[in-house]
């Protein structure tokens, strides 16, 4: 195992002192160290493309290499400012590019990420980016040498670091409720309050894996589910392009860090949606299934910004009391409406992953 003191030491020797990226949960020793010690030179991203933005401008302002940190499956977000600003034969930005590797060949994992895993080393190539998978010490050595070459060079750089590589910290981040409904509770009441009919579409993270639990445990089989396992920050578009061509009632189940990753997204959905589309967000200003890092979405009037983006009503959930009855006034409610819901965090332990994904979507399809 790699202490993370020992992969920021490497950094602060070569002086790229400033961070910025979304949070990941192989990385997660890594946000732990920025939030308890790099406070004020650490920025959380809505998406890594913007995360390499943030990183070009610093570099443009101070002249020293920033590092990036994301997860491989948000790779493909960053690949625009990578290769139409930052890339050698562009701009020539130096960055330092911190990669959790989920899917990596030698890791037992999900199938949307040992798809992306089995590609990641292919796009770093493709792209000409030199990198180290980081496993052992002397790997530490080698991604040194490699920023050095970077910064001279002017060009980009990357580690590979797979789960359980990071020492784990006992100190942990503390998963702070700002708010009091109970997300159990709440999707329980959801699908027992939607009819046979009715689609959900849920988005990445704990939102899926909670419906899909809370089905099986209550044995509520009203309604159908698609879960979104990958694509963090598309739900709302996918939640669109179904309800567009259907009268179905469509429920769109979102969570605060996706709805921020693609925010334009909720924008052409209350341009273009019709009354059938009903978007939920589940609020509780975490990103929750990565180590609990702070969206900042407690700061959003969802209200205000929801009727600006198109919706017509705006509903609010914020506790445990009448949940029923005021899920029915908005899942009935003759026009595009948008509800916020402020939850707790996750209390559900051991939660399932969906399996057998194609017998998923042909369920969802009948």
């Amino acid at each position: 195992m790699i202490k993370i003191s020992s992969l920021i030491n490497i950094l602060k020797k070569n002086n790229s002192n400033f961070l910025t990226g979304v949070p990941d949960s192989v990385l997660k020793e890594l946000s732990i160290y920025l939030q308890k010690k790099s406070k004020k030179n650490h920025v959380i991203a809505t998406n890594e493309g913007s995360a390499i933005s943030i990183a070009i401008g610093h570099y443009l302002s101070t002249k020293r290499i920033p590092s990036v940190y994301m997860q491989n499956s948000g790779l493909s977000n960053a690949l625009n400012p990578l290769i139409s600003i930052a890339h050698p034969k562009v701009y020539s930005i130096p960055l330092v590019l911190i990669i959790g590797w989920r899917g990596s060949p030698r890791v037992k994992d999900e199938p949307q990420h040992n798809v992306k895993g089995k590609i990641t080393e292919k796009i770093l190539k493709l792209l000409n980016i030199k990198y180290t998978i980081i496993r052992t010490n002397k790997d530490l050595i080698k991604f040194n040498n490699q920023i050095k070459d970077a910064k001279k060079n002017k060009s980009i750089v990357a580690c590979l670091i797979e789960q359980g590589t990071l020492e784990k910290n006992n100190k942990k981040i503390k998963k702070k409720d700002f708010y009091k409904v109970d997300k159990e509770n709440f999707f329980k009441t959801l699908l027992e309050t939607l009819d046979n009919k009715s689609k959900i579409i849920s988005s990445t993270g704990y939102n899926s894996r909670e419906i899909m639990h809370i089905r099986k445990k209550y044995q509520l089989k009203k309604s159908k589910d698609f879960y979104m396992v990958g694509g963090m920050g598309h739900t709302s578009s996918v939640a669109l392009g179904y309800s567009l061509s259907t009268n179905k009632k469509t429920i769109c189940v979102d969570g605060d860090g996706s709805f921020l990753m693609h925010l334009g997204s909720i924008k052409t959905a209350g341009t273009f949606a019709n009354k059938n589309f009903k978007y939920i967000l589940l609020n509780n200003n975490t990103h929750d299934s990565v180590g609990g890092q702070s969206t900042y979405a407690k700061d959003i009037n969802f209200e205000k910004l929801s009727k600006s983006l198109g919706f017509k009503k705006f509903y609010s959930i914020k506790d445990n009391q009448n949940l029923k009855k005021n899920l029915k006034q908005f899942l009935s409610g003759n026009s595009l409406n948008f509800l916020e819901v402020k939850v707790t965090n996750s209390k559900i332990k051991n939660l399932p992953r969906p399996k057998n994904l194609i017998n998923i979507k042909n369920q969802f399809m009948k």
